[in-house]
């Protein structure tokens, strides 16, 4: 049985963990907090993010980073983008030699606009075939429940993606394999700022003609920018693009999702972060970095002009949407 370290417990990180263990595999996960671990470890369970859900006896948790790494040759981030580069410089020293790593992290490094395979290489000095991106339609409650569920593994080594393909693989999961590593980071990172302007349109009482036209046109962004950057269009029409936009865009347990619902309503960004238990939902943070990177490769993403002018600069989201109605007309 192989031993794969998933380094962090939130919801998302759990649900990976119940996958590969159920996959097979003897899984220990990094913790920051005593509570989450302890419940883990005595009652197979993470009371915190996934509550009522049963975690295999093979599922371990610790606190200590170095108890975590120690013989794992597979290592699976589950922190978020913005605080990966943080915690990573702290970890470096302590992945086996041969470690290879699978990121679940969606998001653009703020200030460097780097993708999450490309922080990672950087902090770790790993070649790219030792780097895989896990990406697609996975709302963390539903995997956790064992609902039917699709994702894609991006490695630029086909061996090695076929490799975690096999780890991945249980009866309600089914992982497919993609070489555009590119395509899958820009495609999860830009759907979770697409999924706020679809709560935004939601919480101000728009429909589903709204909604359908923001998912499509939120997916033309997203595909300009990742093309513009190397990656493959039609990674976009998979489901590390639509796939996942769909999902988080219309998903009630989407984060992203539900916060831009409360903004809708005319909430401001920190009484839907308190309505939420003081998380910030990560295309509040990415739409940002999205929006520079976009800006420096020349590249027009209207959408996340917008979400960034609600959520950064005080903008009203029924005078941002109506400016973008009256944009003017051409082409599709």
């Amino acid at each position: 049985m192989a031993r794969v370290a998933v380094m962090g417990a939130g919801s998302w990180g759990t649900a990976v963990g119940k996958v590969l263990a159920d996959a097979g595999s003897e899984v220990v996960m990094w913790a920051r907090r005593d509570e989450v671990a302890q419940g883990i470890n005595e009652r197979h369970c993470n009371e915190k993010y996934l509550p009522e859900i049963v975690l295999p006896a093979t599922v371990t948790a610790s606190t200590d980073p170095a108890e975590v790494l120690a013989g794992s040759h597979e290592v699976v981030l589950a922190v978020p983008s913005q605080s990966l580069r943080g915690n990573l410089e702290t970890w470096v020293g302590l992945l086996e030699p041969d470690a290879g790593v699978i990121s679940l992290a969606k998001g653009i490094e703020t200030g460097t606009l780097m993708r999450i395979s490309e922080v990672v290489a950087e902090v770790t000095g790993l070649t790219e075939d030792r780097i895989a991106a896990l990406s697609g339609p996975n709302l963390a409650r539903e995997v956790a429940e064992g609902q039917p569920a699709a994702t894609v593994i991006a490695c630029t080594d086909a061996d090695r993606a076929a490799r975690l393909q096999d780890a991945f693989a249980t009866p309600y999961f089914r992982p497919y394999t993609n070489s555009d590593v590119v395509g899958c980071e820009i495609g999860g990172s830009t759907k979770n700022v697409i999924a706020l302007v679809c709560g935004i349109a939601s919480g101000m009482g728009l429909g589903d003609n709204t909604m359908a036209s923001l998912v499509t046109r939120g997916l033309a962004e997203s595909t300009r920018l990742g093309v513009a950057l190397g990656a493959n269009q039609m990674t976009f029409a998979g489901l590390a693009g639509l796939g996942d936009m769909v999902a988080t865009c219309t998903s009630p347990l989407s984060r992203n999702r539900t916060f831009g619902e409360r903004l809708g309503r005319g909430e401001t960004l920190e009484q839907a972060q308190e309505a939420t238990n003081g998380q910030v939902a990560e295309g509040v943070k990415s739409c940002t970095s999205i929006r520079a990177l976009s800006r420096q490769v020349g590249v027009e993403m209207p959408l996340t002009e917008a979400v960034h002018e609600i959520c950064h600069e005080g903008g009203d989201a029924v005078e941002v949407a109506v400016r973008l109605m009256r944009r003017s007309t051409k082409p599709e």
